[in-house]
């Protein structure tokens, strides 16, 4: 087959049809199809997925990305050096040299079992709401038209989820912020935001790990440690962990 051949591949989703996709054979490793990442929210009948590099492959996921690394993660595929979630997607990085398996192919394409995500390990952290380490949640508060405290209350009665790290190493992306706590990230960032700050970007809380530039607003602070090269675990928090704010 030449690397200009194009192929239909018949794939089994979660749909009740199978999907046709057709791909462009660049090689007999490397394939590239249609790609378009979806929204979280957006609902995914079945995984895509393209390469990235020679070793990186990204998978879309749309609202199951913590099923599908799951999933993947309970086949301890021997072809795959690390798995990094992401807002909508994963990314493979695949061992040097090694080809990509009939299994991890069908793992790649497989429904995901409807069971609940069992994995994860619940923290409770301590935050200290409002004040010089929470200079916007006076003003969330008056945008979502709240007491001060009842924003606080509202903030730190849910459950969270950690969807996947990013920006800084260990800082927590989480889901599960109550729709009406909703906020934009700040048109003008701080060239500043203290390690520990407790921030809200649109639909996600967040923890800064360490120092330095934000555009998250921020509503409070925590004194624990998020990440730490000397553990033998670095990020406190990891994809699928859950965390409770317990006000201080």
């Amino acid at each position: 087959m030449t690397a200009s051949a194009v192929v239909a591949v018949t794939l089994t989703g979660t749909c009740s049809t199978p999907l046709i996709i057709r791909l462009t054979m660049e090689s007999p490793e490397k394939k590239s199809c249609s790609w378009v990442k979806p929204k979280f929210g957006q609902p995914i009948s079945h995984p895509v997925w393209r390469w990235v590099n020679e070793r990186g492959l990204q998978v879309a996921t749309g609202e199951a990305t913590l099923a599908r690394y799951e999933e993947l993660n309970s086949g301890n595929f021997k072809e795959i050096e690390d798995m990094i979630p992401a807002d909508g997607s994963i990314l493979l990085v695949l061992r040097q040299g090694v080809s990509i398996s009939e299994d991890l192919r069908a793992a790649l394409v497989a429904p995901l079992a409807a069971a609940p995500l069992t994995t994860g390990i619940l923290h409770e952290i301590a935050v200290e709401y409002g004040g010089a380490g929470g200079p916007d949640l006076q003003v969330l508060a008056a945008q979502a038209g709240m007491a001060p405290h009842f924003f606080i209350n509202s903030h730190a009665a849910v459950e969270y989820t950690v969807a996947f790290l990013g920006f800084q190493p260990g800082f927590p992306y989480l889901r599960g912020l109550p729709e009406c706590l909703h906020a934009p990230r700040r048109a003008s960032p701080r060239v500043h935001v203290a390690a520990g700050s407790v921030a809200i970007g649109g639909a996600y809380c967040g923890i800064y790990p360490a120092g330095g530039p934000g555009g998250w607003q921020i509503i409070g602070r925590t004194a624990a440690v998020l990440f730490d090269p000397a553990r033998e675990a670095p990020a406190l928090l990891m994809p699928g962990d859950h965390v409770r704010f317990v006000p201080s």
